[in-house]
């Protein structure tokens, strides 16, 4: 069941171990995302390292994300952020994204970004390493959709993060506007990923629901080049049966895909 749309599988107390590492990249997963908004270094070096075990002994590339948290603020079980901020990328951050690249990740995945001058400054950073670490610009802000063009220019990568993008926008506006980002970020030849609550139910239960199947395929239709799953393989109980899920749906969903789509690998 080969697959053009790639498969993102993010780490958690669900997966953190190298023989789920395994099974996640076995069952489709290509790439690998880091939350540093939870956890500590320590704990992020040991599952940089598991990767590159699983990646030596399944002899597959497997693309490692760290996606730092930006001027992220934890509300209980939800979070928000500080929109006075001038820049997305904090002092915390910036420790981050030196030790991404010192930890030769591939990519740097940079939240709340508002303009263009986030990414440039995330690439000023890592250039001060001569390191090829690529940024990944994550579209969650309403300033962010607005100012998508130069984005796109300045980003190696998009991800449109519809979660706290949802919390800006009208919840009806998502759809149009992820097809309007796919569409640019296609055009301008740059990976996009399209990321949050894809298969949601999955945490909890062993099939997902028929608007979740809906939601993929629609995201793979307009030609997304990568999905991207968050607490269903960090913190769920299914991690390996989501990833096999999404496989079945992209495969399925492929079969009528048109075939002038252009992928751009991670």
């Amino acid at each position: 069941m080969n697959i053009k749309t790639q498969i993102i599988a993010t780490l958690g107390p669900s997966s953190g171990k190298e023989e789920m590492i395994a099974s996640l990249v076995e069952n489709g997963a290509s790439a690998i995302r880091l939350n540093f908004s939870w956890g500590d270094l320590e704990e992020k070096r040991k599952w940089i390292d598991m990767v590159r075990e699983v990646e030596k002994k399944l002899s597959r590339k497997v693309s490692i994300i760290a996606d730092v948290p930006g001027p992220r603020i934890q509300e209980g079980m939800g979070h928000t952020y500080d929109v006075d901020t001038e820049s997305s990328i904090t002092e915390q951050d910036k420790a981050f994204i030196r030790f991404a690249v010192e930890s030769a990740v591939d990519y740097v995945a940079l939240s709340f970004v508002g303009s263009a001058d986030d990414v440039v400054a995330c690439k000023k950073i890592i250039a001060e390493h001569d390191s090829k670490t690529k940024v990944i610009a994550k579209i969650e802000r309403r300033k962010a959709v607005q100012s998508i063009d130069p984005i796109i220019e300045a980003a190696d990568a998009l991800m449109i993060a519809r979660g706290d993008l949802g919390n800006e926008i009208a919840l009806e506006t998502i759809p149009s506007i992820e097809a309007d980002i796919i569409r640019k970020a296609k055009l301008a030849g740059k990976a996009v990923i399209t990321a949050t609550g894809l298969l949601f139910s999955m945490t909890e239960h062993t099939v997902p629901t028929r608007a979740e199947v809906t939601d993929v395929a629609y995201a793979v239709s307009l030609g997304s080049d990568a999905l991207m799953l968050s607490d269903e393989t960090a913190s769920g109980k299914y991690p390996s049966e989501s990833v096999v899920m999404m496989k079945k749906i992209i495969s399925e969903t492929e079969k009528r895909v048109s075939p002038d789509i252009h992928y751009h690998p991670l």
